[in-house]
This record gives structure tokens, sequence and C-alpha cells, in this order.
């Protein structure tokens, strides 16, 4: 399985590699439209190759992506926390009652090896 994976992401480099040489030519990519940029007077270009405006564009794109589901997920994140919460509440109570059954006077030994599982102690 891990050498399918290597295999794939070294063909992915491969075609991410092929993308970028023949995507090499410099454009000019403005901030802002021309007629918004002279009226705000933020008139911000830069001259990149091509393809880091697309490669720029899919990353934008995917920490996008990543954000937005974060935010969507942050409900079940606050769920299985009160559960985790809930469930090591339970296990301390758990614990006390098993405690506190323990510390009967005249307990049968029988009993108490039941109780925990065998075990001696």
């Amino acid at each position: 399985m891990r050498a399918i994976r290597y295999l794939l992401l070294v063909l992915l480099a491969i075609v991410l590699v092929v993308v970028a040489m023949a995507n090499g030519q410099v454009v000019t990519v403005h901030l802002l439209p021309q007629e918004l940029a002279t009226f705000t007077g933020l008139v911000q270009s830069a001259e990149v190759p091509l393809y880091v405006v697309g490669f720029g564009g899919i990353l934008v794109g995917l920490l996008i992506g990543f954000f937005w589901e974060w935010l969507r997920e942050s409900k079940h994140r606050a769920t299985a926390n009160q559960k985790r919460r809930e469930a090591a509440k339970l296990k301390r109570e758990l614990d006390r009652v098993k405690a506190d059954k323990h510390k009967g006077e005249g307990r049968d030994e029988i009993l108490a090896l039941l109780d925990n599982g065998g075990k001696a102690g």
C-alpha cells in the first residue's frame, strides 16, 4: 500500500513539473481592476510565471475548503468533547461506587475475587 502511495506521489510530482514547464510564461497579475486601482490609489501588480498563478489558486482553494470544513465540523467536535467528559465523569462515579462497595465490613472473600475478575488483591 505504501508503494502505491509513493508511486502516485511521484506521478503527481511529474505532472506538476510538466505543467509548470509548459506554463512558464510571465504574466502580470493586478490586485484590483485598473479603474478601481487608480480610484483608490492602490496600483499593485506583480509579474509572475503562469504556473504560480494556477498553483496559487489551487492552494488558496484548498485552504478555504479546509477552513470551511473545520468550521462545519465544529459542532461534531463539541458533541464528541461533551460525550468524552460525560464518559469520564461516569467512569469516576463507577470507580467511586466500586470502591465504596469494597469498603464493606465482613465482606466475603469469594465475592471480592469475583468482582476483581479472579485477581487477588
